[in-house]
């Protein structure tokens, strides 16, 4: 009996699997579309995606996440204009992070919100990257969202809203201690990131946010020759700190027990 649970378990895993990294890389081409457009104010839905370049419509067919891209060589079919490779490598980070997700959380609501987090953390990177700004619409949009789901998650309402005061509150101190070194835009994106996963994987996600930010700052001041005083976005590392808690926070927290109990 048990290992008929086992194999039904791991037959529907392989149905998920290719299902999610399909639709992960479908959300990454629609975030490539958020990523160019959102700060410049622009709809996300029209006009169709188009080349850059020359304006030229892009067909269905020439729009099929990863695939296209590698078919067209990186290049629009009608005027030859180069495609960054940062549209591909977005469709295929998108899908590897939602077949992980999917495949730790299965189908269920508390999938469905760290799916939601993490693509908007994927776009909120990007962004922050290319303009020092992390729209309001994907940090205060995360927030509610995850307060207002927090009851019906295994974290509950109570942990959720800890988890935001925390992480928006820690940043806020930080900002008015180092004027200038935290952006508001870190401030509300903590508290989001706080508000899904709560106090206890917001506090990693902070430590790991840092450490990854302070190894970044290392190898460009050694690399690049830059000041430490220079300004660095740090929402992609808490970026990334937040999606290395969803896929192996509870491994990491027992990993640092087992070292501290001996």
């Amino acid at each position: 009996m048990i290992q008929d649970e086992i194999g039904m378990m791991d037959a529907l895993m392989y149905f998920i699997q290719p299902v999610a990294f399909v639709l992960g890389a479908s959300v990454g081409s629609f975030l490539n579309v958020v990523i160019h457009r959102l700060p410049r104010g622009e709809s996300v839905v029209s006009p169709g995606s188009h080349c850059p370049e020359c304006g030229s419509p892009i067909r269905a067919y020439d729009n099929i996440p990863l695939v296209s891209w590698l078919a067209l060589f990186g290049l629009c079919r009608d005027c030859g204009a180069a495609i960054s490779s940062r549209y591909f490598f977005i469709e295929l980070a998108t899908a590897v992070i939602t077949m992980g997700i999917a495949s730790k959380y299965g189908i269920s609501l508390q999938s469905a919100i760290y799916l939601c987090l993490a693509w908007g953390l994927v776009a909120a990177t990007m962004i922050d990257i290319n303009h020092q700004i992390i729209p309001d619409e994907i940090s205060i949009g995360a927030l509610l969202i995850g307060m207002a789901l927090a009851p019906f998650l295994p974290i509950g309402f109570w942990n959720a809203f800890m988890g935001a005061l925390m992480g928006g509150g820690i940043f806020f101190i930080l900002a008015i201690i180092y004027p200038g070194g935290m952006g508001g835009g870190d401030i509300k994106l903590m508290a989001a990131i706080g508000a899904i996963l709560g106090w206890k994987m917001a506090f990693l996600t902070i430590l790991l946010g840092s450490s990854l930010g302070a190894v970044a700052g290392l190898a460009m001041m050694v690399f690049t020759g830059k000041s430490r005083k220079t300004r660095i976005p740090f929402g992609p590392f808490l970026a990334t700190g937040a999606i290395i808690s969803i896929l192996w926070g509870s491994q990491i927290a027992m990993a640092y027990m087992r070292s501290i109990s001996g």
